[in-house]
């Protein structure tokens, strides 16, 4: 569980695996600020979501790959709440080629948001957490950063630089009381998915040792056990949440 009366913030927190993971904190008994990009019914969807669980809710608006944007919403959540405890770096995006034909711009825009905003929104709140000698700090990244993906070198780049990221972070602050963990999720039922036809659904299946594609839900309780005042002594980790595609 997590002691009641902690602040959460989960950026790209209005839809889909951030939408789960914000109220699973919620229920959990944090208070939770939502940083998103650009979809306000979405993010008011969620905290509503959050706030029928009896605590606070915030949202930011805010780009993370702009170092403007992030302190700009990160003042807002001290403003706001006077405090924060957990950061989940939830935030991301795809922009899937070949190499052959993979743009610059595709490259560089996912490496930004993905990579770039895990680090601006890390730096962000650590100085906080240092002061307060506590601090959970959960990154997503994804099975392809653990075993690559044909058509997205970029996405795989940016998910395993969130992976060494992580724990160069966990080394340095592990002895203040925070930790830093890494979540990988395999595929998961979310807007994305929710597009492709059966017969795809259905190889992919193939690929997943569970028989299943996971759901948002699963992604948010393994953030809410590496978020919670009893995983103190795990730092540095990735769980793969990925019904068995990647063991290692």
């Amino acid at each position: 569980m997590i002691e009641a009366g902690r602040v959460a913030v989960v950026t790209g927190g209005g839809r889909g695996i951030g939408r789960a993971i914000a109220a699973r904190l919620a229920r959990e008994g944090a208070n939770v600020a939502i940083s998103y990009r650009s979809n306000d019914g979405a993010a008011e969807e969620t905290a509503a979501l959050v706030r029928e669980a009896g605590v606070e809710c915030g949202i930011f608006k805010g780009d993370v790959s702009s170092a403007e944007d992030v302190e700009a919403v990160f003042k807002g959540v001290s403003e706001t709440f006077g405090r924060l405890d957990i950061l989940v770096n939830n935030a991301g995006l795809t922009r899937d080629n070949i190499m052959l034909r993979m743009k610059e711009d595709e490259f560089d825009e996912v490496l930004r948001t993905n990579l770039k905003g895990t680090y601006l929104c890390t730096r962000a709140v650590l100085r906080s957490m240092v002061r307060a000698r506590w601090g959970r700090i959960v990154n997503i990244s994804s099975v392809v950063g653990l075993v690559g993906n044909a058509g997205q070198a970029n996405y795989a780049a940016s998910k395993a630089g969130i992976i060494g990221f992580t724990k160069s972070v966990a080394r340095e602050v592990a002895q203040r009381g925070i930790t830093a963990n890494v979540v990988a999720p395999g595929y998961v039922e979310t807007e994305l998915t929710g597009v492709l036809s059966e017969e795809i659904k259905q190889q992919i299946r193939d690929q997943i040792p569970a028989g299943r594609i996971g759901e948002p839900e699963e992604i948010a309780g393994a953030v809410a056990f590496l978020a919670g005042e009893e995983a103190g002594y795990v730092t540095g980790q990735t769980l793969a949440v990925d019904g068995g595609m990647v063991m290692q």
